[in-house]
């Protein structure tokens, strides 16, 4: 079911372009660990990269931005410590990266990951001591003070992840990379983004990421720094950034949502979002639109014809806090929702 790990030397591997779906921003949450007597295990999921102080000590030692357990004595060969991850929506997992930052005496030497899919939202006693997990990555060594990527090769929905490290120690991240699956069960027939990453939304190109992500524009809920969006470099030339994305299911769009918030000088001058159907030929959904800095956009799109991906433009660079394509499925698009959702059973 799974691969090995990739050598830190490498470049890394295609699956970390997808969205972390265990991050915070994205709705993930930590909901259990046997033990986070030195360092919390919130902190595994934490969006911005693990930091280090120095010398900063607590009434428990020195302060770990990860996640850290008590060391164990008298380990047997197969004793270790785990913390359980719900992701913030289910999904086919691309790949994990167990990301030991700043741990180099205190790092498990090795680790594994399982998966499940749970119905509802099962407690924490229940996740941790009666439900049925499946190994996506086996028993694997890890390095210290390093991004150590696992690629994972199922094709399941899964809703949590169980990262155990064996016997005991320290991880600064937790990343989950994949792709979001809409339940159909949730969305006949309602209004809902398209767009969303929550919803199975993903961005599938991008003419340039210089700055942050695009996959930030997909984000839930609101940026709350210029950080948590997506800028572009300054471009020098006669043309214009864009960023493509593929949404939930096929659908027909009636507003749009181009929110530049914390954005104030760098912000787009204008916008333009056009459409296409199962690869067809691209056309406009929204005309070109002048854009205010640090603002939240909201524009009807009078269009009927249906639409399975998306392309935002803005002229001539700058950055973009969300993006949100409010629409409803099409009979096929919730047809295509309910038959990719059977297929990852």
């Amino acid at each position: 079911m799974i691969g090995g790990p990739q050598n830190s030397s490498q470049t890394h591997p295609h699956f970390t372009s997808l969205p972390d779906l265990a991050a915070r921003p994205a709705g993930g949450a930590v909901v259990w660990a046997n033990d986070d007597l030195f360092a919390e295990r919130e902190n595994l999921i934490t969006a911005r990269p693990a930091e280090f102080r120095p010398a900063t000590f607590g009434h428990k030692g020195q302060i770990y931005d990860g996640w850290e357990t008590r060391r164990r004595r008298d380990a047997g060969p197969d004793d270790h410590d785990s913390a359980i991850v719900r992701l913030g929506t289910p999904a086919i997992i691309a790949g994990v990266v167990v990301d030991t930052a700043w741990f180099t005496g205190n790092y498990p030497p090795e680790i594994s990951v399982e998966a499940t899919f749970a119905e509802g939202y099962p407690g924490a006693e229940d996740l941790a001591h009666r439900t049925r997990w499946t190994t996506i990555v086996t028993r694997a060594s890890v390095n210290g003070d390093t991004r150590n990527p696992f690629e994972v090769s199922s094709s399941r929905r899964w809703t949590h992840v169980r990262l155990s490290i064996y016997p005991d120690g320290g991880v600064a991240r937790l990343r989950v990379h994949g792709q979001g699956l809409l339940d159909p069960r949730l969305v006949d027939g309602i209004p809902l983004d398209l767009a969303a990453l929550d919803n199975g939304a993903r961005v599938t190109a991008c003419s340039n990421m210089f700055y942050s992500s695009p996959n930030n524009l997909l984000l839930p809920g609101t940026a709350h720094t210029m950080g948590d969006g997506w800028e572009t470099s300054r471009r020098r030339d006669s043309g214009h950034d864009w960023v493509q994305v593929q949404l939930a299911g096929q659908g027909v769009l009636t507003m749009a949502e181009l929110d530049t918030s914390y954005f104030v000088g760098n912000a787009p001058g204008s916008a333009r979002v056009m459409g296409r159907d199962d690869g067809g030929d691209w056309f406009e959904l929204l005309p070109r639109t002048d854009l205010q800095p640090d603002t939240r956009h909201r524009l009807p799109l009078s269009s009927q014809r249906p639409v399975t991906d998306a392309r935002l433009e803005v002229y001539p660079d700058g950055g973009m806090a969300r993006l949100r394509l409010f629409g409803r499925l099409t009979d096929t698009g919730l047809l295509r929702v309910a038959d990719k959702w059977a297929a990852a059973a």
